[in-house]
């Protein structure tokens, strides 16, 4: 035991039920195409290579500015293409799809509820809005509709505090992403904000579009265009999606097969966005972080990636794979100067993996055989409670639909996202 304590995080992941028997051999057809043995890295280890990923298709496309993308089959989960999969960077509100991912399923869409001061008081200081106010009753349908149309960090607070506050919201979000093995994410507040040692990268962004895109509501919610929004009384004003490649907004051309997904700008993130479109049968996903360019860029660098896997991807060699939740899977090595975002976190009572399996507190002893040798890992989970951390510096001026618009039954503007506007 004293030398299996010992074994670092790029052994394997025992994320495993208490019931789970101490050892499980899984066949090398069953496995996930996982990284080789030594690599330690979630995914393949080709997907923490520098530079253009790609293997036996066309070149991809030129004039890419992002700092990191991903292309992958959202029915297989292979990754077809990538650029600095694993990179830390800042999600933006791309983290709401953890968020969903985490809370979705925990409120009946009819449920109502009405909305206090203090489900409002915590909310970022420069964040995008819906137009929620208190004292006004809202369907959880509605909520919703306010985190995935309009980004609105009020409607995530409001959600939040339903589930039994911030803290336990964000220890909940750390639990999931570490249940899907997104182990780039670290989860500081549950809105995406900009918040000191906020971070994900492209490829658990795209973990988190890929297990959101499973639950019918999240893919209805993801693919709504436009709205009616409570604005108090028997008064509503319409609420828009700000994903420009669904509406066709600031002068883009709606994307042919589009089905969602979540996009984010924050004035440190910069632009942000996984998308998922059908054509022919087949389901793309795309997450796209930080171009150099204005906000019309992160999107049609999503599109071009996207025609280039519709029209090359069935050349395309595998060159590594979305991992399935739940599943052992190897880790990425901690950061420089301090731990790695899926070192030990709050524990939050009660939070369950999609399947109702629980992640343990203690010790979770796992054997996975792949190509034919064994890994054994122990992991020892030791809970601390999840604090947010002070903000790494305010957003521009807030947009969205604000109270005073709400009670005109204005509609909202196109352009906000979290923590600031977008560049025109």
């Amino acid at each position: 035991m004293r030398e299996c304590s010992r074994l670092s995080r790029r052994a394997v992941l025992g994320l495993t039920a208490a019931a789970l028997p101490v050892s499980l051999s899984v066949s090398q057809s069953a496995a996930p195409a996982y990284a080789a043995g030594t690599t330690g890295v979630i995914g393949g280890e080709q997907l923490a290579r520098k530079g253009v990923q790609v293997r036996g298709a066309g070149a991809v496309p030129k004039k890419l500015t992002a700092r990191a993308w991903v292309v992958a089959d959202a029915d297989s989960g292979e990754v077809i293409a990538s650029y600095n999969a694993h990179r830390h960077l800042a999600p933006a509100s791309t983290l709401k799809m953890l968020f969903a991912d985490t809370v979705l399923k925990k409120f009946d869409r009819a449920q109502r509820y009405q909305v206090t001061d203090a489900d409002l008081a915590d909310i970022p200081a420069g964040s995008s809005l819906v137009g929620i106010k208190p004292g006004i009753t809202y369907t959880v349908e509605q909520l919703w509709q306010g985190v995935f149309l309009r980004s609105g960090n009020d409607a995530v607070h409001v959600l939040s505090h339903m589930n039994g506050g911030i803290d336990r919201t964000v220890a909940e979000m750390q639990e999931r992403a570490e249940y899907l093995h997104a182990l780039d994410t670290h989860v500081v507040s549950p809105d995406g904000f900009d918040h000191k040692g906020q971070i994900s990268s492209a490829y658990d962004l795209t973990l988190f579009a890929r297990q959101g895109l499973k639950d019918a509501d999240f893919r209805a919610y993801c693919g709504t265009r436009t709205a009616d929004f409570p604005a108090g009384g028997k008064k509503t004003f319409q609420i828009q999606n700000t994903d420009r490649l669904l509406t066709g907004a600031w002068g883009l051309t709606p994307y042919e097969g589009l089905i969602g997904v979540k996009n984010g700008y924050t004035s440190h993130a910069g632009n942000t966005f996984t998308g998922a479109a059908t054509r022919r049968g087949r389901t793309l996903l795309v997450t796209v972080m930080h171009p150099a360019e204005g906000s019309n860029a992160v999107y049609e660098q999503t599109a071009a990636l996207l025609d280039w896997g519709f029209t090359h991807g069935s050349s395309a060699r595998a060159i590594g794979t979305l991992v399935e939740p739940g599943v052992p899977a190897t880790s990425r090595p901690a950061p420089p100067g301090g731990k790695g975002p899926a070192a030990d976190r709050a524990s939050a009572a009660g939070a369950k993996g999609p399947s109702g399996v629980r992640i343990t507190e203690g010790a979770a002893l796992t054997a996975l055989l792949v190509g034919g040798g064994t890994w054994a890992a122990l992991r020892r989970r030791r809970g601390r409670t999840a604090s947010a951390s002070a903000a790494a510096g305010a957003g521009d001026a807030a947009s969205g639909a604000s109270a005073a618009a709400a009670a005109e039954s204005a509609p909202a503007p196109q352009e906000t996202e979290s923590g600031g506007r977008h560049r025109r």
